[in-house]
């Protein structure tokens, strides 16, 4: 068991946190929920991974295999601090060079 402890969430995941609450149909029931699972994290900021995103998005745009710059975010947050990414979304972020990418819904 990993435990929350060791999971880490990037700043853009919580902006996407939280464009869903103010898109749900219960927002304050929701934002509660959110807030109190946010609290259980260490955030990672996105400016020290600004650069690793520029270069990345530059080199798959020359391969014309584009990612939704959230993801890019996301996705070289990760790269940057040596961590693994746990998402779902596996065809999107296995693109990014550097990625290590774990889908915990399979288990």
């Amino acid at each position: 068991m990993v435990g929350e402890e060791n999971c880490l969430l990037s700043e853009i995941t919580i902006a996407e946190l939280k464009y869903g609450i103010e898109n749900s149909i219960h927002k304050e029931k929701n934002r509660r929920n959110i807030e109190a699972f946010i609290a259980k994290f260490h955030i990672l900021p996105i400016f020290p991974v600004l650069d690793v995103y520029a270069k990345e998005k530059a080199r798959l745009k020359t391969k014309g295999m584009m990612l939704d710059d959230f993801d890019l975010l996301i996705g070289t947050t990760a790269i940057l601090n040596n961590l693994t990414l746990v998402t779902k979304n596996t065809n999107d972020f296995d693109r990014l060079d550097g990625i290590v990418i774990e889908d915990w819904t399979s288990y």
